[in-house]
């Protein structure tokens, strides 16, 4: 009955605020916005020639320049830097020297780049090892891998660990505020308990993705400049190969896969010595490099003098994970057709449109291109950090990660489970903040295009995390409220499958006409969306 309630009083409230959606479509022309035309975009987007779009990267400079180069012959005021649509971002990178950089054991005899690499430290260690059970710390659970055994002055050996995703079985509601004291994450927890070094296994399964993990977690440390200061001295962390490990743990009472199969169905096994030999050695040295690389930021002025000074935010990130290392032949990079060339191109489309338009929306409009993502959210951050408009009068942002694939009938593919259907998108986070902008976007869609809105990831509760996981989340975080549209994790989603050819440029269409004309609709309110809900612990 209350949600039934609330859901009432929205819609008579948004009946007295908005125009009639048919009369704003008739303005707005979202019929420019088109398969054809989306196509031929992503095709230049998400070709062999930008290299992956990797940050920092030739390829995706040259993105970037198309981009401003479309947004010029259109008319878009500049919002970037020195009056360019380029939000300058300085970058450090310290990359290891590999001949100073190794990992010794009594029996092993591996190499570094090819077995093993580690993170960028100025660090070094050499002590016994211990086997760390998934190395979390969770209060609420009763949680702590080393109830058994002491850390302090060990190395511990872990799974490998992403940065972000809870244990099995645990989900961010049972994590608890505070960080350190309710809960800590095996890195934060390892160092904590006075371990002097750390050794991530990476499972059999991520074999194929070695390369691409060693230039994520190691070997070159990128990081914005503005954000942290030089790299640490740290404890040393080390990545190997399941093998490696095996080598470790030879002799002893567990083997590596049955450790690492416990851990997979999130009942891991205690924590213990390990005895077959008796130290590791752990020694890694960097070197430093300085880059750059560049949000996109363009407006199209509003047409009302009294809320022009107001925005209504697009977002999309225009990097991916760039190429296969050392690797020249065959299919080697990471086009990021879906990921998120499909975000890119609809904010492309959607400018073209708008600078077409009979009339311009009440609010301005407001275009980032955000890069780095795939590196942590880099460019939202940035942004958000130093924006090129007050953050106070963005009164919505749209983020668009991921919108061009289907899940086509006769898929079994088990990575295909939840990709969403040809007319059905993931809709996360529109009544997370505000319950009005929340029903606009229902009552929108419901008068026009009817696509099939899925809520099942609008919950920050979600075990898969989504809601935390793109750019909106940083938008979120400073205030401001947020809709996040995206497909649907898919069997190439960060692989060498991620084409042209598997985008469903009809449902891309529907979709992304939806999402610019919700702006349109945001745009003619006569007061921004009100922020009646209180946002998650997790963003506080």
């Amino acid at each position: 009955m209350k949600r039934i309630f609330t859901l009432a009083v929205c819609a008579g409230a948004l009946a007295s605020l908005t125009t009639h959606a048919g009369a704003q479509r008739s303005l707005s022309n979202p019929e420019q916005i088109t398969a054809p035309q989306l196509k031929a975009y992503l095709t230049f987007v998400a070709s062999d020639e930008m290299e992956g779009r990797n940050t920092p990267s030739r390829g995706l400079d040259t993105t970037a320049l198309f981009i401003s180069t479309l947004l010029t012959r259109w008319g878009a005021k500049p919002m970037g830097d020195d009056g360019t649509y380029f939000q300058k971002i300085s970058l450090a990178q310290y990359q290891l020297d590999s001949a100073k950089t190794r990992l010794d054991f009594t029996g092993g005899d591996f190499k570094y780049g090819t077995d093993y690499f580690a993170s960028v430290r100025d660090a070094s260690a050499t002590a016994p090892v211990i086997w760390g059970s998934d190395g979390w710390l969770v209060k609420s659970k009763n949680k702590d891998a080393y109830v058994s055994v002491d850390p302090k002055g060990k190395i511990v050996l872990l799974p490998f660990f992403d940065g972000s995703t809870p244990p099995k079985g645990i989900t961010r509601a049972d994590l608890g505020s505070k960080q350190g004291t309710d809960w800590a994450n095996p890195a934060d927890y390892a160092a904590a308990r006075g371990a002097v070094g750390i050794i991530y296994v990476i499972p059999e399964s991520m074999d194929a993705s070695f390369d691409r993990l060693q230039g994520g977690y190691g070997s070159d440390f990128l990081y914005m400049e503005k954000f942290k200061g030089p790299v640490q001295k740290g404890i040393p962390v080390f990545y190997v190969r399941q093998k490696v490990a095996a080598a470790i743990l030879k002799g002893g009472d567990s083997s590596i896969d049955s450790l690492m199969a416990s851990v997979a169905a999130g009942k891991p096994m205690a924590a213990f010595d390990v005895k077959s030999i008796a130290n590791v050695e752990m020694v890694s040295t960097p070197n430093i490099v300085r880059k750059r690389t560049q949000n996109v930021v363009a407006s199209f002025e509003g047409s009302d003098p009294a809320l022009k000074e107001e925005y209504v935010a697009f977002g999309a990130h225009y990097d991916h994970i760039g190429m296969l290392s050392n690797v020249t032949s065959g299919d080697y990079i990471y086009n990021g057709a879906d990921d998120d060339g499909s975000g890119t191109v609809s904010l492309i489309s959607m400018a073209e449109a708008l600078s077409k338009a009979k009339k311009r929306p009440r609010r301005s409009t407001l275009f980032v291109w955000h890069c780095g993502e795939e590196k942590g959210l880099w460019g939202s951050n940035y942004f958000t950090t130093y924006p090129t408009v007050p953050l106070k009068q963005i009164v919505t942002q749209l983020n668009i990660d991921m919108v061009g694939r289907s899940k086509l009938d006769g898929d079994t593919a088990p990575q295909d489970r939840e990709l969403s259907g040809p007319n059905e998108i993931y809709v996360i986070g529109s009544e997370m903040m505000s319950s009005q902008l929340g029903a606009l976007s229902k009552k929108l869609n419901n008068e026009y295009l009817k696509v099939s809105f899925n809520y099942r990831y609008d919950d920050p509760k979600d075990p898969n995390g989504f809601f935390f996981r793109s750019d909106h989340f940083n938008y979120a975080r400073h205030g401001v409220p947020i809709i996040f549209y995206f497909d649907g994790v898919h069997v190439d989603y960060h692989g060498l499958g991620d084409e042209v050819s598997k985008i469903d440029f009809q449902k891309m269409e529907k979709v992304v006409r939806t999402v610019y004309t919700t702006m349109w609709e945001i745009s003619g309110l006569t007061t921004r969306p009100k922020i009646d809900r209180k946002l998650p612990f997790a963003i506080q």
